[in-house]
């Protein structure tokens, strides 16, 4: 169901359940967070990439199965999933400390339109739309879309789109800075995202996954500028920087080893 593929330091996660527009089954959700896990310690992988198979990014909770764990074993045994898969799988994507660029291709809904929010970079089409569709079936937001929804389109525009539930298309996506990119053709959207992952995948990568940390981290302005010092002082130790100080003195593009 999650197919994992590498190439040019990038790897890409192809949620693969195309007849069901890639909802989340329990068994997607463990290997997407088993991958996580192992990839994050892997110096092969320097970007992710993250797509869906088919006509669509990830319509979230696959709600058939949730269905039948709501009546056979009741809605504390349905809804414990949050704790054991949601959480993890937002907190692990949130925090992976690599740059994570989302191919969103079709709608991305509920718990799929987080995990696409939850990336660095998401590229769509014309026919990419964004649905956070909780309140539809009488849920309240979960897999992070509380925290990373308000900070990317402002609170009151998140409380629009959790409450009334209302699909968001490409054009306006990108205008309030849910897509970073938007290209003109669906058949484009993945190499559009791959483009941006390689030249991530080539990037400084302690100088990132720093990056990540202060932007993730960081509740406050006090604890933002401790914690930029201290991403910088694990920055200024590495070949990377060195080596692109020289070049930038030398006039030349510095060439980043990730080290």
């Amino acid at each position: 169901m999650l197919l994992i593929e590498r190439a040019d330091g990038v790897v890409t996660l192809t949620l693969n359940r195309p007849d069901s527009l890639n909802a989340l089954t329990i068994a997607l959700k463990e290997q997407l967070i088993d991958a996580l896990i192992e990839l994050a310690d892997d110096a092969e992988c320097r970007a992710l990439l993250l797509t869906g198979a088919g006509r669509a990014f990830c319509a979230g909770q696959d709600l058939r199965e949730h269905a039948d764990v709501l009546q056979r074993s009741g809605p504390e045994a349905a809804l414990a999933t949050v704790r054991r898969h949601y959480n993890p799988l937002a907190l692990r994507l949130g925090t992976f400390p690599k740059p994570v660029v989302a191919a969103v291709n079709g709608m991305a809904a509920g718990a799929g339109a987080s995990l696409a929010l939850l990336a660095d970079f998401r590229v769509g089409g014309p026919s990419t739309r964004f649905l956070m569709a909780f309140a539809n079936v009488g849920l309240a937001a979960d897999t992070g879309a509380s925290w990373v929804l308000p900070r990317l389109v402002g609170h009151a525009r998140a409380t629009q789109m959790l409450m009334l539930a209302e699909p968001v298309s490409a054009t306006e996506a990108e205008r309030i800075g849910l897509l970073t990119e938007l290209v003109a053709d669906d058949g484009e959207i993945l190499a559009a995202a791959r483009r941006l992952a390689v030249r991530l995948a080539a990037g400084p990568a302690v100088a990132y996954a720093q990056i990540k940390r202060e932007l993730v981290d960081a509740a406050s302005l006090t604890a933002a500028l401790e914690i930029e010092a201290e991403a910088q002082q694990i920055c200024s130790t590495t070949v990377d920087h060195r080596a692109a100080t020289e070049a930038f003195l030398a006039k030349e593009r510095p060439r980043f080893t990730g080290r």
